[in-house]
């Protein structure tokens, strides 16, 4: 009998371990303790951070703001290499998008609405920085391994219709007091801020198409029209409260501001100021200057100059050969960077993506070029005035300027800065001929300088897009900027294109410049 029952539990047995070995390779291999999806608020923060364009990079030499002195370290040339590839952002934009759903939120949701805005400004960005992009068939995986390359301006075509979109929806969800939103270290999940950076975003790249505003199919100027007449519908920034901003963190080492106490002595003269920023300051004695630069210890020591002379703040031309600049770097001729505003903390100051003082300026051009009717000088004025406020600059009373003394050992010291009373009148300042606003030519290269000031250590490349656009402020060439002292027009494509999507990527360079990936070719938004 027990025979028996052996004879047929045995079998059993071998059956059910058989069954129970029937697992997919992934199975066996899935790691319970590890997550397979991330929520949609993580991916959020995440996004956030990869759109965050830090001071202290090769921007701020492309916009001639600040120049390397020393060749080691860096050069000051046009020789442009890839533009940005946003193309993995954009899947976890995608991926994100995917999550709230996934989590119970509906078909408009913040992080969707969000997702529009997102994908407007990666989008737009690498088509600013290159040309023609795979848009329309980009993010289908298996479904499009080789995507075309969508002609530039359907890529603008969609990011506009994308940023009307976004607006539309984060309307809807502040009209019903949707607080779904986590995540964001921008804003604090308020949507409705969100929708004005929406808006700000959307006159930015109206303004940035200005050359081709005639073109029927873009509305350039019916679109501007729109937003700024219709400001229920279409909120806009209304102060610097409302900048799109990265905040640094003083407590945590992956968040210091990118110059400060810990790498003040290996950094703090690689790099001097331009004469094509700290020139237009003085030109305009502009008070800015005090709180930006140092002063040129050459001429305030040596030459026994006052260092709160504008002639006193000096920057090196970047056409300069690097030989010669460095040379003048190591006498002290020229002015260098703030060491109080700069250096002497880990939080410096808010990083800006998309502001108000920007915001106004654009509106400005805008309104200059007659696509709307307002009072130009008005916007132009109130840019000014909140590129000035940022810097603690008052319009009628005074301020201190703080200057690093020669010798001292460390930047956090508040005595190792000698300290002068600086006074302002911000009447007296705008009355130069040289500032105040006229309504002719002249009057939008003021605008447009001043948007360059303003936009000192803030949002990336866009003072280069705006020279390129308009060739306002003058930027200079030589030896030192390369490209046979051209500016560059464009960045290349990724050199993965090449072989990855050889095809597309032929396609493009062929219709646009001539078959090569030439960085002095001009695209359909310069011509």
């Amino acid at each position: 009998m027990k025979k028996a029952i052996y004879q047929f539990v045995l079998p059993a047995m071998i059956l059910i371990g058989a069954s129970g070995c029937k697992k997919s390779f992934e199975e066996l291999s899935e790691n319970k303790n590890k997550p397979t999806s991330v929520p949609a608020s993580l991916l959020f923060t995440g996004v956030e951070n990869s759109m965050v364009d830090l001071p202290d990079s090769q921007n701020e030499i492309y916009g001639q703001y600040y120049l390397y002195n020393y060749d080691y370290y860096g050069n000051n040339r046009y020789d442009f290499g890839s533009g940005d590839d946003y193309y993995t952002v954009l899947k976890n934009v995608q991926a994100m998008e995917d999550q709230a759903i996934k989590g119970g939120s509906g078909t408009v949701n913040p992080y969707s609405a969000l997702g529009k805005f997102f994908r407007a400004y990666f989008f737009s960005k690498m088509s600013l920085e290159m040309g023609d992009i795979p848009m329309s068939q980009a993010l289908q995986g298996l479904n499009a391994l080789n995507p075309v390359y969508d002609k530039q301006k359907d890529v603008m075509k969609q990011c506009l219709g994308l940023l009307e979109s976004a607006n539309t929806d984060l309307a809807a969800l502040i009209a019903k007091g949707d607080n779904t939103l986590a995540g964001d270290i921008f804003l604090g999940n308020n949507l409705a801020q969100w929708q004005k950076v929406v808006n700000a975003l959307h006159i930015r790249l109206l303004i940035q198409l200005s050359k081709v505003a005639s073109d029927t199919d873009l509305n350039i100027p019916q679109q501007f029209a729109s937003i700024f007449t219709n400001p229920s519908k279409y909120p806009l920034m209304t102060s610097a409260a409302d900048n799109l901003q990265y905040n640094f963190i003083g407590t945590i080492s992956q968040n210091y501001y990118p110059q400060n106490p810990d790498n003040f002595g290996q950094s703090g003269s690689r790099k001097n100021m331009s004469s094509t920023y700290v020139g237009l300051l003085t030109q305009l004695k502009d008070p800015r200057v005090f709180v930006t630069a140092e002063p040129s210890r050459y001429l305030v020591d040596n030459q026994k100059q006052s260092p709160t002379d504008f002639a006193s703040f000096v920057g090196a031309d970047p056409g300069l050969d690097l030989g010669v600049m460095y040379n003048n770097a190591g006498q002290q001729k020229y002015s260098f960077l703030n060491r109080k505003r700069y250096y002497s903390t880990y939080t410096g100051e808010p990083s800006i993506q998309i502001g108000y003082a920007e915001q106004m300026f654009n509106i400005a051009e805008g309104l200059w070029r007659g696509w709307a009717v307002g009072s130009t000088e008005d916007y132009y004025i109130a840019g000014i005035k909140a590129s000035m406020a940022s810097y603690g600059i008052p319009e009628n009373g005074s301020f201190t300027a703080y200057f690093y003394r020669p010798g001292s050992t460390s930047v956090i010291n508040p005595a190792n800065y000698d300290t002068y009373t600086i006074n302002t009148n911000f009447n007296n300042y705008y009355a130069q001929s040289a500032v105040k606003f006229t309504n002719d030519p002249a009057g939008l290269t003021k605008i447009l300088q001043q948007k360059y000031l303003a936009l000192f250590r803030h949002s990336g490349l866009e003072s280069y897009f705006t020279y390129r656009r308009t060739g306002v402020p003058t930027f200079t060439t030589g030896p030192g900027t390369g490209n046979g002292a051209r500016i560059a027009w464009r960045f290349q494509y990724p050199s993965a294109e090449r072989t990855a999507n050889t095809k597309n990527y032929t396609d493009a360079l062929n219709s646009q410049y001539g078959g090569n990936d030439d960085i002095n070719g001009k695209m359909y938004i310069l011509k």
